[in-house]
């Protein structure tokens, strides 16, 4: 008989910077979350798509659930946790090895209760300075929800990647593929040139600027000898503008840059990429701006 074809969708799931999307990006092979090592850095669901030969796996990375800040913004961004964990067929709870916070106790009332497809992967495991304290670690987790499976991992190191994948595999329905077997996500080009732009910000001036910055792609001309890209880095203050500057305008310089860099080796293609700010103030606060700057 032959080996019937698994397909289906896969939350990764867990609180601010336990490094899902890494995870996410490991697991696809491909760039397709952006990442930094600041907290909330996923502000969208965003779907990275793996075929192997008998699996196609629809991955689905979300912003980290949390309960500490109440704005519009990260109303938004834990409804489309919920929402995401009532759509999908498996779920990956990351939780960071040898921590565990009110931030990863708050996710687990949104688990399946019977913990039924539910995979818990235990990231940073490289980090550890006792292995032995993972079993200990492991076990307590495991009194307090009942997962499927545990698999420890390094998302950043690759390591027991190909098991996790394994255990995913299993638990996911027959059925046909959804996605073209090259395929690596259902964002558009644009999404993720605005996405990779905000990385750099994230990465450039994170511990300066507020989160209430985001990226809007206002022009794309894009020809088989290059692309025309011009994009908005919308912010809520007019105090955030001298801080995206820097002196001499030398952070946007560097940020353009390092994006500018990135798209080549997205498009394969020479870029001409234009950055520029306007202050919107309190759009992160207001359901309505959100919506219409593309949020879910």
């Amino acid at each position: 008989m032959s080996t019937p074809f698994r397909c289906g969708f896969v939350a990764v799931v867990g609180r601010p910077n336990v490094g899902k999307s890494t995870l996410s990006n490991a697991l696809i092979g491909a760039k397709v979350s952006i990442v930094s090592r600041k907290a909330q850095t996923t502000r969208h669901r965003i779907h990275g798509v793996l075929t192997r030969e008998h699996e196609q796996f629809v991955f689905v990375d979300t912003p980290g659930f949390q309960t500490r800040h109440g704005g519009a913004m990260n109303r938004m961004m834990n409804r489309v946790v919920t929402q995401t964990l009532a759509d999908v067929d498996v779920v990956v709870h990351v939780v960071e090895a040898g921590k565990w916070s009110a931030g990863d106790a708050n996710l687990l009332p949104l688990l399946p209760k019977d913990g039924t497809k539910v995979i818990l992967a235990v990231n940073k495991i490289d980090a550890l300075k006792n292995r032995d304290d993972l079993f200990a670690y492991v076990g307590k987790l495991a009194s307090l929800y009942p997962y499927d499976a545990v698999v420890p991992v390094s998302a950043l190191k690759s390591r027991q990647l190909d098991h996790l994948l394994t255990e995913i595999a299993q638990r996911l329905p027959e059925g046909e593929p959804m996605f073209e077997v090259d395929a690596l996500t259902d964002r558009s080009t644009r999404f993720i040139a605005a996405e990779l732009i905000r990385e750099k910000i994230f990465r450039l001036v994170g511990d300066e600027l507020p989160y209430a910055c985001t990226v809007v792609i206002e022009q794309w001309e894009e020809t088989e000898k290059g692309a025309s890209v011009a994009a908005c880095i919308v912010v809520e203050r007019d105090s955030h503008r001298p801080i995206l500057l820097g002196a001499g305008g030398q952070h946007m310089k560097r940020i353009a840059t390092e994006a500018r860099q990135e798209l080549i080796k997205l498009l394969d293609k020479p870029v001409h990429l234009e950055v520029y700010i306007k202050v919107r103030k309190g759009w992160s606060d207001k359901e309505s701006a959100l919506r219409e700057l593309g949020y879910e």
